[in-house]
């Protein structure tokens, strides 16, 4: 599956969750996502991405080190059905915008903790959404870079 369907579909899937758990897990599905698209771009996708796809692997495998990870059976498991990335930049906005709203679930879970343990888990995990998600502007603006300037037009 494409990375736009898959990143529509973990967004829907967050917005959807009820309960702690079950957004712990959509955040965790998210990140591993995240990692696998960095992933991807780091070795297919354009050479002036690499780098930067390298630190979003990096930075969205310690969000997903820092939660616990679901019991998903491997058809569950989204970052496993990456086929293909599509468009890199439709990509990377639409994971952009996931990972912004990973952030704003963790906030509201950190806000209502229970325990200590669980707000600095979210904490640890709104750094490295945040972190990966700055990656991601910044591969944004590279394509931009790339991007020859459109002519303007002549006077007439």
């Amino acid at each position: 599956m494409d990375a736009v369907r898959l990143i529509l579909t973990s967004r829907r899937a967050l917005a959807a969750s009820g309960d702690v758990p079950q957004i712990m897990t959509e955040v965790w599905q998210a990140q591993a996502l995240a990692q696998a698209i960095g992933s991807r771009l780091a070795v297919f996708g354009p050479p002036e991405l690499r780098g930067e796809a390298l630190g979003l692997t990096e930075l969205a495998g310690r969000g997903c080190g820092v939660l616990d990870t679901p019991q998903l059976d491997t058809e569950e498991l989204r970052a496993a059905r990456l086929t293909e990335l599509g468009d890199a930049r439709q990509a990377l906005l639409s994971l952009g915008g996931l990972l912004g709203e990973v952030g704003i679930a963790l906030v509201g879970i950190a806000c209502s903790a229970p325990d200590e343990g669980r707000y600095w888990q979210c904490m640890e995990a709104i750094d490295a959404a945040d972190e990966s998600r700055d990656r991601v502007l910044e591969m944004l603006r590279r394509l931009a870079d790339r991007e020859p300037a459109l002519p303007e037009r002549e006077a007439g």
